[in-house]
């Protein structure tokens, strides 16, 4: 093992309701970060911690991700998820998954069992039977849609869940996962299963983004921010920033968490909060909704 120190952040998405009370969900974060890191200090890679956590908030039916998503206009939950390991930059990803109960094991398996990246559609279903994973037998009683409310005024009211760790040998991971945006169109696939726009890990840092997912394509913001810590040597902090700037000005919202190697944690938003949790490197831990974005 370095003398890295872990470090572990979560999501439950972007663009909470002002007035709701979000005490379920920071419980439940708090609670999967004390559980990630009692794994990443008992030596667990930061990769299986990732899915570990992503996989319970997809489980969780909180938010809208998993359990908690909500149907197409079609009336079919469609599912995205992506996952990155830092130190090889493999990449797996499901998207419009449909029968299966977490889109993150899907992922994983696409990234250590194929040679491809993603996987989509009836592909992805055919390829996650053939995998033993878990199936959901009847949609209609599995699925508790965490979003009830009426739809944003530009239509794409949102909801995704992701991880990023930081393990005691110094390799970074990042996933992401979500049952996108409300009311879309069967087929429809945001950023968040795609690497770059969606997920990123490498050497330098681990991110994974929530929001408008068609602006975070765009802007591909999850790479963005790892080539201008590269290229433009900005600082994490700059780099997140500037970069989720960009989606206000393709008309977009959202935030992102992003985790440096050196154990640096900014998790930046623009829309009226988000729900996220943080172990950082002293040790603390922090969960909120809509206090300041870091």
């Amino acid at each position: 093992m370095t003398d890295t120190p872990v470090c572990l952040a979560i999501h439950g998405g972007a663009g909470p309701l002002k007035g709701r009370d979000y005490g379920r969900e920071v419980g439940h974060m708090r609670g999967l970060i004390e559980a990630g890191r009692d794994r990443l200090h008992a030596g667990a890679a930061a990769l299986d911690v990732v899915v570990e956590t992503i996989a319970a908030l997809e489980a969780s039916g909180f938010y809208v991700a998993g359990r908690g998503a909500s149907p197409n206009t079609a009336g079919r939950f469609e599912l995205d998820a992506s996952l990155m390991h830092g130190p090889t930059k493999q990449a797996g990803a499901v998207a419009s998954l449909v029968g299966f109960q977490s889109p993150i094991q899907a992922a994983r398996a696409v990234m250590e069992r194929t040679p491809h990246v993603m996987l989509a559609g009836d592909g992805a279903a055919e390829f996650a039977a053939a995998q033993g994973l878990e199936r959901i037998e009847d949609p209609a009683a599995w699925f508790t849609p965490a979003w009830r409310a009426a739809p944003r005024s530009d239509g794409l009211a949102t909801g995704t869940v992701g991880c990023v760790a930081l393990d005691a040998h110094g390799a970074l991971a990042a996933g992401t996962s979500t049952g996108g945006v409300f009311n879309k169109l069967p087929g429809r696939v945001g950023d968040s299963p795609i690497p770059g726009a969606g997920v990123w890990a490498d050497a330098r840092v681990a991110v994974s983004c929530t929001g408008v997912g068609e602006v975070f394509i765009r802007a591909a913001v999850a790479s963005q921010i790892a080539h201008r810590m590269q290229f433009g040597r900005q600082s994490l902090r700059e780099a997140a920033r500037a970069s989720l700037a960009e989606t206000a000005q393709l008309g977009g919202d959202g935030g992102l968490i992003a985790l440096s190697a050196a154990g640096q944690i900014v998790m930046p938003f623009n829309s009226a909060g988000m729900k996220r949790a943080a172990l950082y490197a002293d040790g603390r831990i922090v969960a909120d909704v809509f206090g300041a974005s870091e």
